[in-house]
């Protein structure tokens, strides 16, 4: 076999140089591209969704591996094989922004670039750059770059900064925005603006935020976090075990040098809470693996009932340790009771629930009671106690002091749990929109009544478990 020689060595390495976006996400090896599962999922939701926001930890790959690596594919149209999410046919007119104008230079152009001095071993292929143009004030910056895209067309992007200002970010339609690090709501508007189509049949034009939610809540965080499922707003969350490129050994040397109130946003890109927090306790302390719950220990479930939503959470109790687990959730917006019935009875029809005292008002669908319908469809309902303060108190309490745990699928419960916090006055910020929040008050101050006994019965023939209950014992009193 022959060696290859040392001039087709340097080509081949002058190649890969100048094609660095051939290396993303390949079919084989230690970093194949079906480990990435979140990086996928933010890439392919472009397809549908016109806002994205990859939330995400730091050193996952944020900026290469999902917002520049997405905005080379658009601006060369050179889409590969297995890609699932958006495509443009034509050239595209795109911005990239970040922080700062040093900070744009220092990562966004580097991304796309390369070096200054080696323009073409970023991730836009060397043979595909055309030109660019320099940025007046910043040495070695640029304004804007020129990409020759496979329709034979020229595709741009340009480079900008925050603090520009939102004037700089007026202008006319752009087909992709890539935001790399969090924007001031105006400016988000204005970019939200210039991605609307002005063409009838046209479709509008794709935002893709990506950044590490150090500045907690905002308002950008909440919109997202918040948003209804069928909006045009999209969020994936990544952390460090969702990075294999990032090692055991990295990881553990990394975590050392994090403050311990930083741990949670930046190796779980899990939003910092601030001082308004209604429950700061750290996400990693609570959450757990979903696990098989014994079929001893006792169980009930907190509802809340609206129209615009309806949620259901569901807890058990380790009598033997007083932990109480919350293990699953309905969340379902705009349906009928007897859609929102047949969700809860599938989880076990015997379960009592505490239901949401405003349920003994008028359906807004026939003028009964909530409560008298969700009755009469099989549920086994009590009024629950609504003390707000009181519930809160409770439920953190248990919190606090390692008493309640969440299993990790409770993904809505997660997102209202990390947003769930008071504005400066004490009022809690958009109260009606956290219909989790008050399920599991709920639950945790209703089951205290003892008012409902669970009790194991023999195995029945189909092989499913079943227990039953009756009045007048203290057995459900476990979530105080």
């Amino acid at each position: 076999m022959k060696l290859p020689s040392r001039q087709e060595i340097e080509a081949e390495l002058k190649w890969r140089a100048e094609h660095k976006i051939e290396s993303f996400y390949p079919e084989t090896g230690p970093l194949r591209r079906e480990l990435y599962v979140k990086h996928l999922e933010c890439l392919e939701a472009g397809a549908k969704f016109n806002e994205r926001l990859f939330m995400a930890a730091n050193r996952v790959g944020k900026t290469e591996s999902v917002g520049g690596y997405e905005l080379t594919l658009h601006l060369t149209g050179n889409y590969p094989p297995w890609w699932k999410g958006r495509r443009f046919t034509r050239p595209i007119d795109s911005w990239a922004a970040g922080q700062t104008s040093k900070t744009t230079r220092d990562i966004i152009q580097l991304a796309l670039l390369g070096p200054a001095h080696r323009f073409g071993t970023g991730l836009i292929p060397a043979d595909a750059l055309l030109g660019t143009t320099p940025k007046a004030g910043i040495p070695e910056a640029v304004e804007t770059i020129y990409v020759k895209h496979i329709s034979g067309g020229r595709s741009a992007v340009s480079l900008k900064s925050y603090d520009q200002g939102v004037e700089s970010f007026f202008g006319t339609k752009k087909d992709f925005i890539w935001l790399d690090e969090e924007a001031e709501q105006k400016i988000y508007v204005e970019c939200l603006t210039r991605t609307l189509s002005t063409v009838p049949g046209e479709p509008n034009g794709s935002i893709l935020f990506t950044f590490t939610p150090l500045l907690g809540i905002t308002d950008i965080v909440s919109e997202f976090m918040q948003a209804e499922p069928d909006s045009q707003k999209c969020i994936v969350g990544a952390q460090w075990s969702d990075a294999p490129h990032l090692s055991e050994e990295t990881k553990a040397e990394l975590y050392k040098s994090i403050p311990p109130y930083q741990r949670d946003v930046r190796t779980k890109g899990i939003p910092q809470l601030g001082s308004g927090a209604i429950y700061p306790v750290s996400e990693s302390d609570i959450v757990i693996d979903d696990m098989e719950i014994p079929a001893y220990w006792p169980r009930g479930y907190g509802m809340d009932v609206g129209w615009e939503r309806t949620a259901v959470i569901w807890g058990a109790l380790d009598r033997d340790n007083d932990v109480a687990y919350l293990t699953g959730e309905h969340y379902r917006g705009q349906a009928e009771p007897a859609i929102h019935a047949e969700a809860i009875r599938a989880r076990g029809i015997w379960i009592p629930g505490f239901i949401d005292p405003a349920a003994n008002g008028r359906s807004q669908i026939d003028g009964r009671r909530l409560l008298e319908i969700y009755s009469r469809l099989g549920l086994n309902l009590q009024m629950a106690q609504n003390a707000r303060e009181a519930g809160i108190y409770a439920v953190w309490m248990r919190l606090s002091t390692g008493r309640l745990k969440v299993f990790r699928s409770c993904r809505h419960w997660l997102d209202e749990f990390r947003i769930f916090a008071r504005d400066e006055a004490g009022k809690i910020i958009n109260e009606p929109k956290f219909h989790l929040m008050a399920a599991t008050r709920y639950l945790t101050l209703s089951a205290m009544s003892g008012s409902v006994q669970m009790k194991q019965k023999d195995q029945e023939p189909h092989g499913q478990a079943r227990a039953y209950y009756s009045s007048g014992d203290q057995s459900l009193a476990w979530m105080n």
